[in-house]
């Protein structure tokens, strides 16, 4: 049972402020207001339809948006109906028996903020600041405070699923050329690509990702003289190709190594941009010359001569660009594989080129707010080198984003090298959306002292909290949009209010307030969020009012800047030969490590397990974990599938809609056989993030479908900390 509510802090306590009485009228004004999903990574504009009332009634994409011209997904489309949802979190919970035992009171927020304010204050007094983690999901608006939050408190246990997802991409460009290159897809400089290569992405139809609309990568797509696609699947992409790659899930390092063979033995590089602008090219030569396409043919399964044919495409037809993924990311050679892609686009001459791969230039008027352009947003500098050694699974992993998830919630089982007390979960399910939830789940529930946890709905994870707040989702946001998408920076506006809204807030305001109660002044001067979104808009003139009605605000791009500017990187140039990974005694040049569990390294394994196992591939209705109690989007996607070749399910006495179990060495998962024969015979995909909502609570039946219990916590990338789960092994039985 958890304590009474402990009295008020001795010091002064503020509520955030209200909003202004005129924000209302404003909404009335108007029956289509524009502004800015978030319903994913996109960041697509779109218009929001009121009702006589001024409830949002519909959303539709925007025509004359340069951000995403008109496109929408399910996910931006279901907005109201996430919103309106009878069983969505409305006002504080606080649990009233045991944990899981779904018993809760609602209670204010001066009483739950109240109590997360001395409960953390207890915690780091008794223990110390690094015995609280906060863990929070994908990069949507609140990590700007997240990090910056724990980290101000003096704690290094900012855990996220960045391990797997884009970091590795992030910390692995820093590195190599100071900034992340990002496809010019849009054609602001007068060109747009003539060659993509498509790498373990499918953005295009999961709806978007990276800060880019899935609808302007088609546009690019279907404008380019070739199309390269690098795929164990044959998406939709693939099959327009004018090559497909159809690669062994886990071996895209190989490719990348094979198709940089090509490129430099033939001399196809561009020998200007590599003799004056890249360091270690020499190096680099000699290393790749053991990596030949027939060396590489039999590990990827691609034919020697489609990668000659693909490197040649690649090497020749400019502007080229990448449009890179998750594909990348979730593989112990994660880091590495994204060095290696980002020498393709060095060596051939397309960093910061139109059509390219560019480095975007931000609006100079708006205080930059994102962590790619301005890593102080996350707090980092507010820990002294001590705190930082203080982090659970600190110097594991030289090139990992924070805290590794898995070590954190081990710990949290374990206590080694100590047991967190009080953990905050802002916009995150990791029973479901993190491998071992069994771990994640005895955590929450046996071990750790205090959990909160900030999100729409009471889903598994909340089930297992001590309070619960209720966030608000983008439709009762006001918001100056700068993360991902660093070349314009756009206006979202709160357009959701009364009964439907309860009591939600937007998590950075609940995170300021916090932040005031426990004497984080400094880190967060703001007094309020308005004053905060005033802070930002500053040097431009203009108040939240006229930036929302204006919409849109473009940075002034220019290209070639490593002409006059060089590159932020040790050596001022793209370091081809890392001399950071160098220095931590990491390969500086990119290396390919066979998958741990294959039918390579162990076929032992693979005859008990003879399929490859692929799972945290998107879908379009979803957003990982959120999304299935909406019944437009439930619709599209109603059961978990797994994707099966036809001939592989005939060989098994089983059809299409059969009811299966996917078991793995290390647990199984039931779902429904979905007949595809887009997929090698000997590899499968899996949906992720399945839990029932419909089901009686509190666990909502999410042991019964979740992928990701299906993998282990013994095989990680080296260097980021990434996880294997595009290459697992697996067998299928009936159900």
């Amino acid at each position: 049972m958890p304590s009474p509510l402990p009295p008020s802090p001795s010091r002064p306590t503020r509520q955030p402020s209200s909003r202004p009485p005129s924000r209302p009228a404003l909404r009335l004004a108007r029956r289509v207001v524009r502004t800015s999903c978030r319903g994913c990574h996109g960041v697509c504009q779109v218009l929001v339809h009121l009702d006589k009332a001024g409830n949002p009634v519909r959303v539709t994409g925007d025509p004359d948006s340069p951000t995403s011209r008109g496109y929408i997904c399910p996910k931006g489309a279901a907005g109201p109906q996430l919103v309106a949802h009878p069983d969505r979190v409305r006002r504080p919970l606080l649990r009233t028996g045991p944990r899981g035992a779904g018993q809760w009171k609602e209670i204010g927020w001066e009483a739950a903020l109240t109590l997360m304010a001395s409960t953390f204050d207890r915690v780091r007094r008794e223990s110390g600041p690094e015995y609280i983690g906060l863990c929070q999901g994908t990069g949507r608006p609140y990590t700007e405070f997240t990090g910056r939050f724990i980290h101000a408190l003096g704690s290094p246990n900012f855990v996220t699923p960045g391990h797997n997802c884009f970091l590795p991409r992030v910390i692995a460009s820093s590195i190599t050329m100071g900034w992340l290159p990002v496809a010019d897809v849009y054609g602001h400089g007068g060109a747009m690509p003539a060659c993509v290569l498509v790498f373990g992405a499918n953005a295009m139809e999961t709806g978007a990702a990276d800060g880019m609309c899935g609808a302007m990568m088609r546009r690019a797509l279907r404008g380019a003289e070739q199309v390269i696609v690098a795929d164990p699947r044959r998406t939709s992409a693939a099959r327009a190709a004018t090559r497909h790659l159809q690669l062994r899930p886990g071996t895209e390092g190989a490719l990348a190594l094979a198709l940089l063979h090509v490129i430099i033995g033939e001399g196809l590089h561009d020998a200007d941009f590599v003799d004056r602008h890249c360091t270690g090219f020499a190096e680099l030569a000699d290393h790749v010359r053991a990596f030949s396409p027939e060396w590489a043919a039999p590990v990827t399964r691609v034919p020697a001569e489609d990668i000659r044919a693909a490197a040649r495409t690649l090497a020749t037809v400019k502007p080229a660009c990448l449009l890179w993924g998750n594909g990348i990311d979730t593989s112990v050679n994660a880091f590495q594989t994204g060095r290696a892609l980002l020498l393709l686009m060095a060596v051939t001459g397309n960093l910061d080129v139109p059509g390219g791969m560019v480095h975007w230039v931000p609006p100079p008027d708006i205080r930059c707010k994102s962590p790619l352009e301005n890593k102080k947003v996350l707090g980092m500098h507010l820990l002294s080198p001590e705190r930082k050694a203080r982090m659970i699974g600190a110097g594991r992993f030289p090139f990992g984003p924070g805290c590794h998830q898995p070590s954190f919630w081990q710990a949290c089982v374990s206590g080694e090298p100590y047991r967190p007390r009080a953990v905050w979960l802002v916009g995150t399910n990791p029973m479901l959306t993190a491998t071992r939830g069994d771990v994640i789940e005895a955590a929450l529930r046996d071990h750790v002292e205090f959990s909160v946890v900030s999100d729409f709905f009471l889903t598994p994870t909340a089930q297992l909290a001590d309070l619960v707040l209720p966030a608000a989702h983008w439709l009762e946001q006001d918001d100056v949009v700068y993360f991902h998408k660093l070349w314009c920076v756009l206006a979202r506006r709160r357009l959701a209010f009364g009964p439907h809204s309860g009591e939600v807030r937007d998590d950075r305001a609940v995170i300021l307030d916090l932040a005031h109660r426990l004497g984080l002044e400094e880190a967060f001067p703001w007094p309020d969020w308005d004053a905060y979104l005033a802070w930002l808009l500053e040097p431009s003139g203009m108040d939240f009012r006229a930036f929302a009605e204006k919409g849109l605000v473009l940075g002034p791009m220019r290209y070639r800047k490593h002409e006059t500017d060089g590159f932020p990187t040790p050596s001022g140039k793209v370091e081809l030969r890392s001399s950071v990974m160098a220095g931590a005694g990491r390969p500086p040049l990119p290396v390919y490590v066979e998958p741990p569990l294959s039918p390579v390294s162990t076929p032992e394994v693979a005859a008990e397990y003879p399929f490859i196992l692929m799972s945290g591939c998107k879908v379009l209705p979803f957003f990982h974990s959120e999304g299935r109690q909406i019944d437009a989007l439930r619709r599209l996607r109603p059961e978990p599938r797994v994707a099966v070749h036809p001939d592989a399910l005939a060989r098994l006495g089983l059809a299409d809609g059969d009811a299966v179990r996917v078991v793995s060495p290390y647990g199984q998962a039931r779902f429904l056989a979905a007949a595809d024969d887009a997929l090698p015979p000997d590899v499968v995909q899996a949906d992720h993030g399945w839990w029932f909502p419909e089901r009686a609570g509190p666990d909502h039946g999410w042991r019964e479908s979740c992928a990701n219990l299906l993998y282990g916590h013994d095989h990680f990338d080296p260097d980021s900390g990434a996880e294997p789960l595009k290459c697992g092994l697996c067998r299928i039985e009936r159900a």
